[in-house]
């Protein structure tokens, strides 16, 4: 049996790895083929390598192409997917480098081409200085660019979502002066407005120029080079742009194949990660099940391309594994405050047709006694009639963010926030109030049920 492989990141070669960890070369071929230079690296980590924090590129690198062919597991990079046929169970591959076109037929097929990065008209340009950063190709290619002379010390990030934030962050510890646009009225869309308000603050008090309530129409690119970003407010003077807008699931050539798209274009596997007869889907390139409203969603992460590339790796081995859907949990930080989330905000429980309640508190990581003790603020939502909680976000300094992580618990087994008050959490004062702030926001809510 021969599987191919198309992506050679998180959920393709996860995929790949629980496949021959099950099967042997004499009984299953694996063949990855991946458009880039690397396989199943951190593209989370980007951001810190660009302002200096890590090292990379290789650092980010979990397991080279050298590494899977040591466990017979045939990675080509530089080799471009460019063509399914179903019926006739083949691929048409580009290799970038020859420039010569070749097919390759499959029993199993696994498409994990992961997403593409949202690009407007206006930034559909081949002048020098605009970049997005979705693989760490990107992020060689921009670090290139600013490290070149003369250096650049105007930057503009384009969106104030997770990586808009963590670039512009990135881009002002590297001495640059940076403006980031965003066209809603606070950052960090996926909290609710008052909690951007918190993150507001603290990206202008680090020095960075927060621009929110205004429109990108379009990019001054004088003389084959960025100069400046053109928005309704405005030009904003750039020697540097990034591209923060978001990304959507790169499910084009699966279009083109006639495999079925969800209502956000990317492939709706089954439970097991299966999309058709001898064909899986795991990834960014993916709609999900929301464990909440039951919805399918877009919520590209790596925590779940690892986790749907492994199911479908396992299955494809002749195992039997599934995927049970996410809560959309997720962290960053915006120097020394940190954001995190899961569940539904107000919106999205609104949107889905919930009664609730909310209780926000502020209290801090440690007794406020202890040195070290620094504000957080901490916000949930309940269902009205059942009390169960619905999400929960933190803004906060040191040890705020992986509290998170208590409440995704306590959504993924439909607690109520009743049940929450009685947790038994870890306490001494160098690392909680005697009342953790998850546990007060559990009784504030179960309050005003």
């Amino acid at each position: 049996m021969r599987l191919i492989v198309i992506g050679g990141d998180a959920a393709g070669m996860s995929a790949a790895a629980q496949a021959r960890k099950r099967r042997k070369r004499d009984d299953l071929e694996i063949l990855a083929f991946e458009r880039g230079d690397w396989t199943s690296y951190s593209a989370c980590g980007i951001p810190y390598w660009i302002g200096d924090l890590v090292d990379g590129p290789d650092a980010l690198v979990a397991r080279t192409p050298a590494a899977f062919r040591e466990q017979d597991i045939d990675v080509r990079t530089g080799h471009d997917v460019i063509g399914i046929d179903l019926d006739a169970r083949t691929v048409t591959v580009r290799d970038l480098a020859a420039g010569r076109e070749f097919r390759e037929g499959f029993d199993e097929l696994v498409y994990a081409a992961g997403a593409t990065p949202v690009r407007p008209g206006w930034a559909e340009t081949e002048a020098d200085g605009v970049f997005g950063v979705q693989t760490l190709g990107d992020g060689t290619t921009l670090r290139g660019w600013l490290d070149a002379d003369p250096k650049p010390t105007t930057a503009v990030v384009i969106g104030g979502g997770y990586i808009g934030v963590e670039m512009a962050e990135a881009l002002h510890r590297r001495g640059l002066a940076v403006t980031l646009v965003e066209r809603s009225a606070q950052p960090m869309g996926t909290v609710d407005e008052d909690m951007g308000a918190l993150i507001a603050d603290a990206i202008r008090k680090i020095g960075i120029d927060l621009r929110t309530g205004i429109t990108v129409q379009g990019l001054d690119t004088a003389g084959g080079r960025v100069r400046a970003v053109v928005t309704d407010d405005g030009p904003l003077p750039a020697d540097v742009v990034v591209l923060g807008l978001g990304v959507r699931p790169n499910t084009a050539l699966a279009a083109a194949a006639g495999l079925p798209l969800g209502t956000h274009d990317g492939l709706v596997p089954d439970v097991r990660q299966r999309v058709t007869d001898g064909v899986w889907a795991a990834g960014d390139c993916t709609e999900v099940l929301h464990r909440i409203t039951g919805r399918h969603v877009h919520i590209p992460l790596g925590t779940h391309a690892n986790k749907q590339g492994r199911v479908a790796g396992i299955n494809i081995g002749g195992g039997y594994a599934t995927f049970p859907g996410v809560l959309g949990t997720a962290v960053t930080k915006i120097c020394d405050v940190e954001v995190a989330r899961t569940g539904l905000s107000t919106t999205e429980a609104t949107a889905a047709g919930y009664r609730f309640v909310t209780a926000t508190v502020e209290s801090t990581n440690r007794a406020g006694y202890f040195p070290g003790a620094v504000p957080m603020t901490v916000k949930i939502l309940a269902e009205q009639d059942t009390g169960i909680l619905l999400g929960a976000q933190i803004v906060g300094k040191t040890e705020a963010a992986k509290r998170i992580d208590a409440f995704a618990v306590a959504l993924w087994n439909r607690m109520t926030v009743t049940d929450m008050t009685a947790l038994d959490l870890g306490y001494a004062p160098p690392f909680a109030p005697v009342w953790d702030p998850v546990l007060i926001a559990a009784r504030k809510a179960a309050d005003a049920l």
